[in-house]
């Protein structure tokens, strides 16, 4: 099952992926690993994410609940207040914006509001989610977790990661494909720092080519801002010290990896970055 898509199709918006997008990262939360509380209320949030779009973001990513390791769950009702009015604000401006949400329920409620995208970090495990997809024409980012957020990073374990991340993203796809979501609204994310250790998301990174063409060439958005796992490489102790690394990495895996879709903290930074290695090419 190989796709040839040459444009990610979300709801109204149509991304062409003959050059690198940049998805903005608004975390409206007090617990966030690398951004807790700096824009847990509507005001800044708002504000970020349209300084964010200013930047060059092609999409912004709105998040009510932390999926740092061992974070504490947040209900449906206490997550619809954080991203709904964040959400609604930045459709209104004609913003492509992404609800990075596990909660069908939330989903739902965000597409409703103006969202075009839906980031399940849970990759639409849940024949719920698989549903609100189906009903809707939104694009969708199936994501790969090994466990929960509360376990995933207790004794992360593969036999082969690469091999075992690409077919359950492959699966993934199938099944919202069977439900009836169109392969070209469909991206997928190998879920680096999720449920792996740091050797298993070099192995990933390093097999991103080999990764993309086993999930069946869907688009393949990557998410390196500020990981933790930059620590062992390049010594950075907080998490906003990681950007430089993770813009550089992600520009590199534009060009070598195939990657289409760059989750990101800094978007001036990672925009730079990507022209730089365009202008190399």
């Amino acid at each position: 099952m190989n796709n040839n898509i040459t444009t990610w199709q979300c709801g109204q918006f149509a991304f062409e992926l003959s050059r690198p997008l940049i998805m903005g990262i608004v975390n409206i939360t007090p617990d966030s690993f690398s951004d807790g509380g700096k824009y847990n209320n509507t005001k800044n949030a708002i504000a970020h994410g349209l300084a964010l779009a200013e930047a060059g973001a092609d999409i912004i990513d709105v998040g009510g609940e932390s999926t740092r390791p061992a974070a504490a769950a947040v209900s449906e009702e206490d997550e619809k207040q954080r991203i709904l009015p964040v959400i609604e604000a930045l459709a209104a401006q004609n913003i492509a914006v992404s609800a990075d949400t596990m909660k069908p329920a939330v989903m739902s409620a965000a597409l409703q509001g103006g969202a075009s995208i839906l980031n399940d970090v849970c990759g639409f495990r849940h024949a719920e989610s698989v549903a609100v997809a189906a009903a809707n024409d939104c694009g969708v980012v199936i994501m790969h977790m090994q466990g929960t957020p509360q376990t995933m990073q207790e004794s992360p374990q593969y036999t082969d990661v690469v091999s075992e991340v690409a077919a359950f993203l492959r699966n993934q796809a199938q099944t919202l494909q069977e439900s009836s979501v169109a392969a070209g609204r469909i991206c997928v994310d190998p879920g680096i720092g999720f449920g792996k250790t740091a050797e298993h998301n070099l192995q990933l990174l390093r097999s991103l080519p080999q990764l993309q063409t086993a999930c069946g060439d869907y688009p393949l958005l990557i998410g390196l801002s500020r990981k933790s796992f930059f620590t062992a490489i390049c010594g950075q102790k907080e998490a906003a010290e990681r950007d430089l690394a993770g813009a550089a990495a992600s520009a590199l895996l534009a060009t070598r990896g195939g990657a289409n879709i760059f989750r990101v903290h800094d978007v001036a930074g990672t925009r730079d970055a990507l022209a730089v290695v365009a202008a190399f090419n």
